[in-house]
């Protein structure tokens, strides 16, 4: 086989092996970014655990289709980066759209398509997981719902020992 071949083969294994451990990648479309804005998303990227790289889509949908992942095809037209979440899924989601939100959404760089646990998201799927809050924010609120009965409880049983005692 050729080197450049053999090479390939390489590059959509190492496409293989983000898939299977990120989170989630959500597939963007880039065009007239300017060097500083590229240098301040992924520095944005990195500091979140993102992994942010430009492929090419060919390798990307070889890579796909040997895992059995369908439903990119439409998406892997033009220039296209891909944000591999590989510590929280919705952090790649939420540092595209926050920068689309920044830049007044002209255009430039677009959300195409996304995916998650296998599974093709949509770009309004995209968009309403980078709304999501904060997963330690997320946690609060279980631990709240979890809390709020038993608070009752407690409180409703110390009054009716109250009220047994003659304490009101």
């Amino acid at each position: 086989m050729s080197k450049n071949l053999e090479a390939k083969k390489v590059v959509v294994s190492e496409i293989s092996e983000k898939l299977k451990a990120c989170k989630s990648m959500v597939v963007v479309s880039f065009s007239g970014i300017t060097v500083e804005e590229v240098t301040e998303l992924r520095n944005q990227f990195r500091a979140n655990g993102v992994e942010y790289c430009v492929l090419k889509n060919t390798l990307v949908r070889r890579a796909l289709d040997d895992m059995g992942i369908t439903g990119l095809d439409h998406t892997l037209e033009g220039p296209s980066a891909y944000a591999f979440g590989m510590t929280d899924a919705v952090a790649p989601a939420k540092i595209v759209y926050d920068f689309i939100n920044k830049t007044k959404n002209d255009g430039r760089l677009t959300v195409k398509a996304g995916l998650m646990d296998g599974e093709v998201l949509s770009v309004e799927q995209v968009k309403a997981l980078s709304e999501l809050p904060p997963r330690e924010v997320l946690l609060a609120r279980v631990v709240g719902s979890l809390q709020a009965p038993v608070a009752k409880l407690v409180y409703f049983l110390e009054a009716l020992r109250k009220k047994q005692a003659g304490e009101e």
